[in-house]
This record gives structure tokens, C-alpha cells and sequence, in this order.
């Protein structure tokens, strides 16, 4: 890691980030898995699976009727979420009785965020042992409102960065960014592919030169080969769309775990 990254300074690191740094700063690339929340009857004993199976944070996506950046195995698996009754609510409700042992990061669509009121979702985050959000479709200029309130509430707020996005944004996105900064592998949508875009190492690259904040490559990476390669030049990976297909598939909390392990094993051999 450069030793010349700007510091990022104003406030003090929460969970997530203080989880992330510790591991990066130990010499581990960081492993974070998504899962679609309320998927079905075992999506806790599979959120406690990829726990156990090396994650350094675990990704529970909200499910929303619109979900514009995913692609479609997450938004079949949104689908079929929601068909359950899955609500915000419910599903922070549901993380509240459980302690998997990593940090928490929801990520959902602003819909939702502006429908609940900021200073009331932020409050149920932090009360459901969640440490931080994504929320894509909030840009950096309308970010502040929501931003604020999640940092009263001790939730990090995790920014994107795109392959398209110019070296001044990017700084500016690395500075009000909590927790990590979340590389976007590839334009487009999520989704499984079979040859890591080279937009992956780039973005990573990029990012990485911007900030002392852990960088976490996602979207596109689909394979342990694929997030070893990517973790050559990034702090972590992302893994959303290989693992949700999986559960989809009927692979239930054994299948999740496996596929995770096999991802923390490339990453630990690179």
C-alpha cells in the first residue's frame, strides 16, 4: 500500500471501516459477500454460514421493486423476496437478533431511504447492529442530508467510484466515503462474467491512489480466480451475483458457504 494517500480526517472510524483497516493492515485481503435479504426461510442461517466462512463484512442487500444497478439474478432474487412480504423493516428487525461476528453493510435505493425519513433508518441500522450502507443511486452532490444522519447514527456511508468517473470526483467521493470505498468493476449492471474486465484493475488503481480507506472492487467479479486477480491492485472484492445464483439454484447455507470459502482461499494463496 502507497504511503502517500491522502488520509481521510473529520470523523472517526466506525465498525466497518476500524474492521476492514485491521485486516488489510494484517496483511489480508478483505472478503465482503452479498446477500439478498428475506430471500427465503434460511437467509439467516446463511448470513451465520458466510460468517463463518471467511467474510471480513457481509452485504445485505434491501429489497426494492426497482433495483436499477442490479442485474437479473439479484433482481429475481429481489423478486422473489418481496413476493415473501420482505419489508425495510422487517429485515432490519431480523438482523437485530442475530450477531454473525463480522460488520453489517445494507444496501438498498434511495426510494426507500427518503420514504422512511433519513435520521429514522439510520437509527434503526445502528439499533439492528448495522455498521454501514450503499446506497447507488444517491450521487455525491444529494448525498449530504442522508450522509449526516447516518454518521450521527455511527452508520458508514460507502461511496462508489465508476470506471468512468475523473480523477477530481473521485477525491471528492474518497473524502465524504465511510467504511471503504466500493470500486465498480465494469459499467453496467451486476451480474456474473466469465473474463474479468480490465476496467476492474484500472478502477482499483485509480481509487487506490485517491485514499487510505480500504478499496473493494465490485460487479463483475464472479470467480476466486477472477477476485485473486483483482485483489493484485485492490484491498478486497465484492461478490454479489455468483453467490445469490447459487442460493437461487437451491445451494441453501452449505452451497453459500462453500463458494465463500473457495473465494477466501485464492484471496488468502494470493
Amino acid at each position: 500500500m502507497s504511503s502517500d494517500r491522502p488520509p481521510t480526517t473529520g470523523y472517526l472510524p466506525g465498525l466497518l471501516e476500524s474492521t476492514l483497516r485491521a485486516r488489510r493492515d494484517a496483511g489480508h485481503k478483505l472478503l465482503v459477500p452479498y446477500l439478498t435479504g428475506g430471500l427465503d426461510d434460511q437467509w439467516l442461517v446463511t448470513l451465520e454460514a458466510l460468517a463463518g466462512s471467511g467474510a471480513d463484512a457481509i452485504e445485505v442487500g434491501i429489497p426494492f421493486s426497482d433495483p436499477m444497478i442490479d442485474g437479473v439474478t439479484i433482481q429475481d432474487a429481489s423478486r422473489r423476496a418481496l413476493e415473501r412480504g420482505t419489508t425495510p423493516d422487517g429485515i432490519l428487525a431480523d438482523l437485530s437478533r442475530v450477531d454473525v461476528g463480522v460488520p453489517l453493510v445494507v444496501m438498498t435505493y434511495y426510494n426507500l431511504i427518503f420514504r422512511a425519513g433519513h435520521a429514522r433508518i439510520a437509527g434503526l441500522m445502528s439499533q439492528s447492529g448495522v455498521s454501514g450502507a450503499i446506497i447507488p443511486d444517491l450521487p455525491l452532490e444529494e448525498v449530504g442530508p442522508w450522509a449526516d444522519a447516518a454518521d450521527r447514527a455511527g452508520v458508514a456511508t460507502v461511496l462508489l467510484v465508476a470506471p468512468s468517473t475523473p480523477l477530481d470526483r473521485i477525491g471528492r467521493i474518497c473524502e465524504r466515503s465511510r467504511g471503504f470505498v466500493y470500486a465498480v468493476g465494469r459499467m453496467g449492471v451486476t451480474g456474473e462474467q466469465k473474463v474479468l474486465a480490465e476496467s476492474a484493475r484500472q478502477v482499483a488503481e485509480r481509487v487506490s491512489g485517491a485514499t487510505d480507506l480500504p478499496v473493494c472492487v465490485g460487479i463483475g467479479v464472479s470467480t476466486p480466480e477472477q477476485a485473486a486477480t483483482v485483489c493484485e491492485v485492490a484491498d478486497g472484492v465484492v461478490v454479489g451475483s455468483a453467490l445469490v445464483r447459487r442460493l437461487l439454484e437451491g445451494g441453501g447455507p452449505e452451497g453459500a458457504a462453500a463458494f465463500v470459502s473457495s473465494l477466501r482461499r485464492a484471496l488468502d494463496a494470493g
